[in-house]
C-alpha cells in the first residue's frame, strides 16, 4: 500500500488515516484485506511506530478496520454496507468549495452543472462502487 506523507500538511497520523480511509471507502481496499504491519509501515514511511498505531486506532474507532490478535489489522467486514454514505460524505467539503468558488466567479448552479457535464465527458466512466 502506497502512502505519501507531506511535512507541510496535517499531522502525519491524520494523513495516514485520510489515505487509508479513502482507499477503503473508494473500494481500493476490500473487506478482509490486510493492512501493513505497524512496524513495517513505520519503517517504510520513516516515522515513529506510535504514529502508525495512532492512525490504526482512529481507523478502528471509525469501524473501518479491525485488529485481530496476533494476525494483524484488516479492513472490517462491516465496511461494505457503509461505504456509499461515506463516499457521499467525503464529497461534501469538495462540493462546498466548488460551490463557493463558482459563486465567487459569478456562475449560477445551472452554469456549474453544465460545466461539470462538459468536463465529465473528458473522463472515461469508472467501473467502481456506486
Amino acid at each position: 500500500m502506497q502512502i505519501h506523507i507531506s511535512n507541510d500538511g496535517p499531522p502525519i497520523y491524520q494523513q495516514i488515516v485520510d489515505q487509508v480511509r479513502f482507499r477503503i471507502v473508494s473500494g481500493v481496499l476490500h473487506c478482509g484485506d490486510e493492512l501493513p504491519t505497524i512496524r513495517g509501515l513505520a519503517e517504510h514511511l520513516r516515522v515513529n511506530p506510535n504514529t502508525i498505531a495512532r492512525a490504526y486506532r482512529e481507523l478502528e474507532h471509525e469501524g473501518l478496520v479491525e485488529k485481530r490478535r496476533t494476525t494483524g489489522t484488516f479492513v472490517a467486514e462491516s465496511v461494505q454496507q457503509r461505504t456509499a454514505a461515506q463516499r457521499r460524505q467525503m464529497m461534501g467539503p469538495h462540493l462546498d468549495k466548488l460551490l463557493i468558488l463558482s459563486r465567487q466567479l459569478g456562475f449560477d448552479t445551472e452554469e456549474l452543472i453544465a460545466l461539470l457535464r462538459k468536463h465529465d465527458q473528458r473522463f472515461p466512466p469508472l467501473d467502481g462502487p456506486s
